[in-house]
């Protein structure tokens, strides 16, 4: 299979219970699948880029290449590997992580044996100083990898995301999306950052992260944008989760406002990353920033109304597009 676009992310073995519906125990997760989920509703050929451990189910990566994703990009190590993550999400659709025992309780659901022992790690860790054990190197790359034209790199620690920017610089890769990770989106790394930014297309930051940046300097989302675009990346993308999006075009000094579509809310595991993956697909037709943002928001709403990574590739054919037409007549210049 020709690989145009490549995933680069972690793997994680989800536990979700969602504000509606059954719970998933031990499913594929992780921001790569739903990255590549929220690509893949739109086009094809896309390479994943990660690690995983001996222990990972084998069964998992064949169904990967049978919904025509590429895998040669998927290291396995020869030891056991623990990308367990938790989910749990009350009425108000407040994320509920520590106590892992009482929501399963609260839930009359037996606890998992599985997840004896696990202790889901801090929303938020500085991870500027070293690599993470799950996130993908530099030398994971095939070399049919770095002849692809667009790499989308989800949240992972500093480092890692710095020498996978550099390594696919020296391919043929004229697209790089980079969603940052809240561990290093803090003031004191606004002196390193412009090392990355200046090699991305596109920064995709959530509003939270944005404003832990620029924490006690200033509360303006559009001058926070601006000042990260003096470093040459040509696009600047906030996630507002419901609220949608803020787009800046630090080439010609645009700005747009962009709603997210209305759907309804079954599991908010993986929007964001959902969003991400459509993002460079719809940015990819046409190199318009606009579309790709309503391309981001339709995957988003679709992963939004289902449980699991690639429920978006299960919906009726013709209504992404649909929503597609709805969006486009919502943007707001600005």
């Amino acid at each position: 299979m020709n690989v145009t676009y490549v995933i680069a992310g972690q793997f994680s073995r989800e536990y979700v219970l969602p504000p509606i519906g059954a719970p998933l125990l031990d499913t594929p997760g992780g921001p790569i699948l739903y990255s590549a989920a929220g690509l893949a509703l739109w086009d094809k050929g896309i390479g994943l880029l990660g690690c995983v451990g001996e222990d990972y189910p084998r069964q998992w990566i064949r169904s990967f290449e049978e919904l025509g994703f590429n895998t040669s990009g998927i290291k396995i190590f020869p030891h056991a590997l623990d990308l367990r993550s938790f989910y749990a999400y009350n009425e108000k659709l407040e994320l509920q992580r520590n106590d892992i025992v009482s929501n399963f309780a609260r839930r009359q659901l037996r606890f998992p044996k599985a997840l004896l022992g696990f202790q889901p790690q801090p929303e938020v860790i500085d991870n500027r100083k070293q690599h993470q054990p799950t996130a993908p190197r530099v030398t994971d790359i095939p070399d049919e990898y770095l002849a692809v034209s667009a790499v989308h790199i989800n949240p992972m620690d500093f480092i890692s995301q710095a020498q996978l920017i550099s390594a696919f610089k020296q391919g043929t890769v004229t697209t790089i999306s980079l969603d940052p990770s809240p561990g290093y989106m803090i003031p004191e790394v606004r002196r390193e950052l412009p090392a990355i930014l200046q090699n991305l297309t596109l920064f995709m930051p959530s509003r939270e992260e944005l404003q832990s940046l620029y924490w006690g300097e200033t509360n303006d989302l559009w001058e926070m944008a601006e000042d990260l675009g003096i470093y040459g990346c040509e696009l600047i993308l906030i996630k507002k989760g419901a609220g949608g999006q803020l787009l800046y075009d630090a080439r010609g000094k645009q700005h747009w406002e962009i709603p997210a579509y209305p759907g309804r809310i079954v599991d908010p595991t993986g929007v964001g990353d959902a969003f991400c993956g459509g993002f460079l697909a719809g940015y990819r037709k046409n190199y318009d920033p606009v579309e790709g943002a309503l391309y981001g928001n339709v995957s988003a709403s679709i992963s939004l109304e289902g449980s699991g990574a690639f429920f978006p590739l299960d919906v009726l054919p013709g209504l992404a597009q649909a929503r597609l037409d709805v969006l486009k007549e919502l943007v707001r210049k600005v």
